[in-house]
């Protein structure tokens, strides 16, 4: 049997970010093959990360990268279970390391990215942190030439919020200025048409059916749905919006006036769509007391 020495231990910590405990251990079964019990980490890394799959991971940040040109930019969701990781150094250079592929490989989605080496690190600091950690999603926003236009984004400063724009006309300060309005009111389409049929229904059921408990006459109730259906479409839709640094002023005619007119945005919002187990911590104390 090899003999375990410190140095050796602290090597293995330096190579892989483990604990003390976990790096001895490590060496120990290896009997002192440094490698072996590097690889052995790695394979315990994969199942730790499989049986923390399972855990919702809700947390996390968004980012993004705009080449120098304006003509290409990339938005990318990391998912963490908890906040505090989220801020975690290491979670934060991963989060980095995703965005930073995502970007070079501007056709790659979320499988091919970690299939080109993003899932050997990630299951690393799953093992590391303890933490089940996703990079959920990717998206791009690119124009052929940098005079077809402007790609700008904006990062609300606690990293939960991101968007990408692409403009044509205008320039740099109204594209920022637009993403800080569609990260700020949170838009659901560009222009009214793009509403979907399906979100039309059901928002005039729901105002139907509250029309129709007024008792008003039939004619009064439709003029009621139409009314706030056409109240609804102007909320969701980005032209018919107030600009958010100018009320008076809706987004429509600031971009008219400027001569612009925008192509496309994406909003990332930091665990939108994730259904958050909830927490009984009285249960889970009492189970561990029980136990």
């Amino acid at each position: 049997m090899a003999t375990i020495t410190a140095s050796m231990v602290k090597e293995l910590r330096e190579r892989t970010g483990l604990g003390m405990m976990d790096c001895k251990k490590a060496l120990t079964k290896a009997d002192g093959d440094m490698e072996k019990a590097i690889e052995d980490l790695r394979k315990a890394s994969g199942l730790k990360a499989a049986k923390k799959a399972s855990r919702v991971a809700a947390e996390g940040v968004v980012m993004t990268k705009i080449a120098e040109d304006g003509n290409y930019g990339v938005v990318v969701e990391i998912n963490s279970e908890t906040d505090f990781v989220a801020r975690d150094e290491n979670f934060l250079s991963f989060a980095k390391q995703c965005l930073e592929m995502a970007y070079s490989n501007s056709e790659a989605d979320v499988n091919a990215l970690l299939e080109a080496g993003i899932e050997n690190t990630r299951q690393a600091l799953v093992q590391k942190i303890g933490e089940n950690i996703n990079l959920r999603r990717v998206e791009r926003l690119r124009f052929d030439d940098a005079n077809q236009g402007i790609i700008e984004s904006y990062v609300h400063s606690n990293n939960r919020i991101a968007v990408l724009i692409s403009l044509k006309g205008g320039d740099e300060a109204l594209a920022r200025d637009i993403s800080m309005h569609v990260a700020a009111v949170n838009p659901m389409v560009v222009r009214a048409e793009e509403v979907p049929e399906d979100v039309l229904a059901k928002e005039s059921e729901i105002y139907s059916s509250q029309a129709r408990e007024s008792g008003k006459p039939e004619e009064i109730v439709e003029k009621m749905i139409s009314g706030r259906l056409r109240k609804f479409v102007a909320e969701v839709s980005l032209l018919e919006q107030d600009f958010v640094k100018d009320p008076d002023t809706k987004v429509g005619a600031l971009l008219k006036e400027a001569g612009a007119d925008i192509v496309q945005f994406i909003r990332y919002e930091v665990g939108e769509g994730i259904e958050k187990e909830e927490e009984d911590f009285a249960a889970e104390v009492a189970a561990q007391l029980n136990g």
